[in-house]
């Protein structure tokens, strides 16, 4: 789990990235950030505007497969400008918007038998995979909306481009992870834990 200080110095950093692909210049990473912030997880950036709390943005890495400092340059940027769902975010726009970064743990399967009373709303995320059909939601956003476990189930399904009980088929498979969750309160402002 990182600090609330850890969390803002990370949001700053792709704060920072997504500012220098505004002015086309190359990002250079201080190498104690390197060094602290090694460990490989995946990780989601959601950029929200500011103050209404709208969805900008939002693009993860999944796997713990790159460290942690540049899954997060990595998603910062991709929330930004590779949201399929968003215009690209204008320069603009850069002050006017909020991060939230969730970091993951890695995905486990979990049997089909168990489903959906083993899905803890609050502490669980969904993704669903099916044939080069994948979806996932993150923790968060079952709270959001008020679903239930089978609610939750049907709407990954959903974000896979699958029907809605597709879950149920053998050929489906249904992972689970958790996520640490940080919030900037205002754009360059505090940073804190979300607690679901």
């Amino acid at each position: 789990m990182l600090s609330s200080e850890e969390a803002k110095e990370l949001i700053a950093l792709g704060r920072s990235a997504v500012k220098a692909v505004f002015r086309g210049e190359r990002f250079f990473i201080p190498e104690d950030i390197k060094e602290r912030f090694s460990e490989k997880r995946g990780v989601f950036t959601t950029l929200l505007t500011y103050p209404e709390g709208a969805l900008r943005g939002c693009v993860g890495i999944v796997y713990p497969v790159y460290p942690l400092w540049k899954a997060v340059v990595d998603s910062s940027i991709s929330s930004a400008f590779r949201d399929p769902r968003f215009e690209p975010l204008s320069e603009d726009e850069i002050d006017r918007v909020v991060w939230e970064l969730s970091v993951l743990t890695p995905p486990q399967e979990v049997p089909k038998d168990g489903l959906p009373g083993i899905v803890k709303i609050g502490r669980d995320g969904l993704m669903v995979e099916r044939g080069t059909h994948k979806g996932l939601l993150l923790p968060q956003v079952p709270l959001e909306h008020g679903w239930d476990a089978l609610e939750f189930l049907r709407h990954t399904c959903l974000k896979a481009g699958l029907p809605e009980d597709c879950w149920r088929d053998p050929q489906t498979k249904v992972y689970r992870f958790s996520a640490d969750i940080y919030l900037e309160r205002e754009p360059k402002g505090e940073v804190v834990k979300v607690e679901t």
